[in-house]
């Protein structure tokens, strides 16, 4: 393993809020192993954002790495051409254009058709009753698979997501993830004739017309669904949250100033909802006085790089008039997310404005707290909330 520090971590506390240990070795030691890891963590954002540019040491190629054994070999395990021509032959349906002219409609269609069965309501869970299944319903329009509810895109999101994060081994862990790529699998099949007659805009639809190997098709599915699923979600129901817990700066947006886009970037910044990107080192080298042998596995802390005091003041305060253009909230590298477009039009075009313009006096329900938890992916666990319903 490398020659970093050891640094010990209790997990749960960890889970719970890992901020107070990720500033604590910022001060102490930026590059540290963490044994209840089994990792070498970066957490500042200078050596990241070196680092992940440098795929010929830190490798996203990871062959034996809990996503490639659990979903296949998609773009996000792969570095170099072999990265870029799968990222280039998915743009077609992610690309700022095709988001603004043709995604961003059907996102807001969703948002309305959501919206308008809960407005009479007054008061709900806002992760269940309107992140998560606006967020699914987004997701099934991109990927293509439409035949699929919601409930399952995002228990299956989230059965891949716990699957390729249980570097403890836990057998029923895994075992939904094989039951969440199952189902994915049988899904795609069942769209493929489909889409192969009548080709779409969607993921699946743009990498069958390009001929892509239906391996490659499937676990890139999968991968849009691992990330496209969680990050908009917790992003819509933490921003709200956000803004309900400063309501000075809800004020500033609903004035129009600054836009709604800030919002967004500044939450994503403050609490990362993509909080790690494994890497595999893989040759020998050294980051200042660490030296990394090859084979060893590194985690890239988005979270940490995100409070960075170096390049954030008050980098524990949520404030939308900060300046984020340092945030690497999407990554900072060749893998930097192919989805952000989507993301920031789902949550920012659509999803925040028509909330707070259709559910007047939305308001947190005192008397049952927010929770959150997670690192490597953090979000909201519940939202309660209450508005005032019309008339």
């Amino acid at each position: 393993m490398s020659t970093a520090p050891r640094i010990d971590i209790d997990v749960v506390a960890f889970w719970h809020d890992p901020y107070p240990t990720l500033a604590r070795l910022r001060r102490e030691a930026p590059i540290a192993f963490v044994p209840q890891l089994g990792s070498t963590l970066l957490c500042s954002r200078d050596d990241i954002y070196v680092c992940e540019k440098q795929i010929d040491v830190f490798s996203s190629h990871q062959p034996e790495g809990l996503m490639n054994r659990l979903m296949g070999h998609n773009m996000m395990r792969k570095d170099g051409e072999a990265h870029l021509a799968e990222r280039k032959a998915i743009f077609p349906a992610v690309s700022p254009k095709t988001v603004k002219t043709h995604w961003t409609s059907q996102f807001q269609a969703h948002a309305d058709r959501i919206l308008d069965a809960l407005a009479t309501a007054g008061a709900c869970d806002f992760v269940r009753d309107f992140a998560l299944p606006f967020s699914a319903e987004c997701l099934k329009s991109i990927t293509g698979l439409t035949n699929m509810r919601f409930e399952d895109m995002n228990a299956w999101s989230q059965g891949m997501i716990d699957g390729i994060a249980n570097y403890a081994g836990d057998p029923a862990v895994e075992a939904r993830c094989h039951a969440a790529t199952s189902g994915i699998d049988a899904a795609i099949d069942d769209m493929v004739p489909h889409l192969r007659k009548q080709p779409d805009q969607s993921l699946l639809g743009v990498m069958l017309a390009g001929d892509m190997p239906m391996e490659s098709i499937r676990a890139n599915i999968k991968l849009a669904i691992s990330g496209g699923q969680n990050e908009p979600r917790d992003a819509i129901a933490g921003t709200v949250w956000a803004l309900l817990t400063h309501p000075d700066q809800l004020r500033l947006l609903m004035a129009g100033e600054p836009p709604w886009m800030q919002a967004f970037e500044e939450y994503s910044r403050w609490i990362s909802p993509i909080g790690m990107s494994p890497r595999r080192v893989a040759k020998p080298w050294t980051v200042r006085d660490v030296a990394f042998e090859a084979e060893e596995r590194v985690f890239l802390m988005f979270g940490s790089a995100n409070r960075d005091e170096k390049h954030f003041a008050r980098p524990d305060e949520f404030d939308v008039r900060r300046d984020t253009s340092k945030s690497i909230a999407f990554g900072a590298g060749p893998h930097f997310c192919a989805g952000a477009w989507a993301s920031r039009a789902m949550v920012a075009d659509v999803a925040l404005p028509a909330i707070f313009r259709r559910l007047k006096g939305l308001r947190l329900v005192e008397d049952e707290p927010a929770r959150m938890g997670g690192w490597a992916f953090r979000g909201l666990l519940n939202l309660p909330v209450a508005w005032d319903p019309p008339a």
